[in-house]
């Protein structure tokens, strides 16, 4: 439900107010289920650099939502298993110098993870047999290029 929030000196802020991530249409993993760290981010930051908490990591208990079917927990937690730590996955960002523009960031690196590891398998690839004319038409060419060469050749006396 898009709400407006109240921002710096009472500007309003357009956008939603955040009451999770969307993984896709019908699955939200809830904000009870996300961990939030700060601390403080590497390179460059000007004056502000020592002072602010901008680096933000996401974590989420893989293993123990209640968002994911079992089904779908199960895929996740096969497809994620090198990147999960006791069935928790972590989402570090730090590229930004704000802690806002971080969340973000791992929101939706969480929830492009998320959609992809339940993702459903690929169907299985149907082996197909060339038709038979198809066949034809390449043993025919075949034998014309084979003819075509042996004509290059010297003649037989």
């Amino acid at each position: 439900m898009p709400r407006s929030r109240r921002g710096v000196a009472g500007h309003a802020l357009i956008g939603p107010v955040e009451s999770g991530v969307t993984v896709r249409s019908g699955l939200v993993i809830p904000e009870a289920e996300l961990a939030w760290r700060f601390s403080r981010s590497s390179g460059p930051g000007g004056q502000s650099v020592n002072t602010t908490d901008s680096r933000v990591e996401l974590s989420f208990d893989v293993a123990g939502t209640s968002a994911l079917s079992d089904v779908l927990k199960a895929r996740a937690l096969e497809r994620l298993g090198s990147r999960l730590v006791d069935g928790v996955l972590t989402i570090a960002a730090s590229e930004y110098k704000s802690q806002w523009r971080n969340r973000e960031a791992a929101r939706e690196r969480l929830a492009v993870v998320v959609r992809e590891a339940i993702a459903p398998p690929p169907r299985k690839r149907r082996p197909t047999k060339p038709s038979k004319a198809s066949v034809r038409r390449r043993l025919d060419d075949k034998k014309r290029r084979g003819e075509t060469k042996r004509l290059r050749g010297r003649p037989n006396d």
